[in-house]
């Protein structure tokens, strides 16, 4: 079942929304070789705490840690350890934040110093497929169109996109109705209403898309060793367009297909 969000409850998002960007902004600024993901993590942690709000990751579903940091040819789910950071990785840190009851979920995978003209390819695609698709989020089109355009600018750029992994409904839950495929053909899914929130979050691989689970029984790694990259935003549809929660700034687009 859909929740549509009052304007009490969007409120309470876009809090939670503002500390996740907090907490990405400290990632941003933080992030360098030498460092371990679990010295990420705790950034992540410290900031959502100090900010009044829980992390959304933590122990969901038995996660141990506040933030999935998944490094390289890590896709998703990356849990934080005494790996340590080498110049020339590509990291996607991926975290939620709990405020009041309302969550807000958001991915973005960083550069560690320099890194090489085909990874800064892979993110450049990854980070537009993401507005790509977003250009469709808007009361009175199909989910799937927003998953339409998303493939299909990874597609045209030569990338893949794992078959096995979306976005979702936020909320009060971090995963609620519908999922958000990242493929697909348009105009299908659900009408898209306003009030609606979605984690759009595109995943996208160099190589091929298939992808296997570490026996530690959450990282998921591609099967040829190409890097990945992930970028996630979560959005209130609106009548005109859609408004970006996760951000420490009030974006409202209008200008979408």
């Amino acid at each position: 079942m859909i929740h549509i969000k009052t304007p009490e409850e969007l409120a309470k998002m876009r809090e939670a929304g503002r500390i996740v960007a907090l907490a990405h902004d400290a990632v941003r600024t933080s992030i360098r070789a030498g460092m371990t993901s679990r010295e990420l993590n705790a950034i992540c942690e410290r900031v959502i705490t100090e900010a009044g709000a829980t992390p959304s990751f933590k122990g969901l579903y038995g996660f141990p840690a506040a933030a999935c940091i998944s490094i390289n040819d890590l896709l998703v789910h990356g849990i934080p350890d005494d790996t340590v950071l080498k110049e020339g990785d590509i990291v996607s840190v991926d975290f939620g934040a709990c405020f009041e009851g309302y969550h807000g979920d958001s991915a973005w995978t960083y550069a560690v110093g320099e890194i090489s003209e085909a990874d800064r390819r892979l993110l450049q695609v990854s980070e537009q497929a993401l507005f790509e698709g977003l250009k469709y989020a808007r009361a009175g089109n199909r989910l799937t169109d927003i998953s339409h355009a998303i493939g299909e600018y990874v597609f045209a750029h030569g990338c893949s996109i794992p078959r096995d992994y979306t976005g979702h409904g936020v909320g009060r839950e971090v995963h609620e109705d519908p999922a958000v495929p990242n493929f697909g053909p348009a105009g299908h899914g659900v009408l898209l209403k306003p009030g609606m929130t979605i984690a759009v979050e595109p995943m996208v691989i160099a190589g091929r898309p298939q992808t296997r689970t570490l026996k530690d029984g959450w990282g998921v790694v591609t099967r040829d060793g190409s890097r990945t990259a992930h970028f996630e935003h979560t959005v209130a549809i609106a009548n005109d367009g859609y408004e970006i929660l996760t951000t420490l700034k009030k974006e409202e687009h209008p200008e979408n297909g």
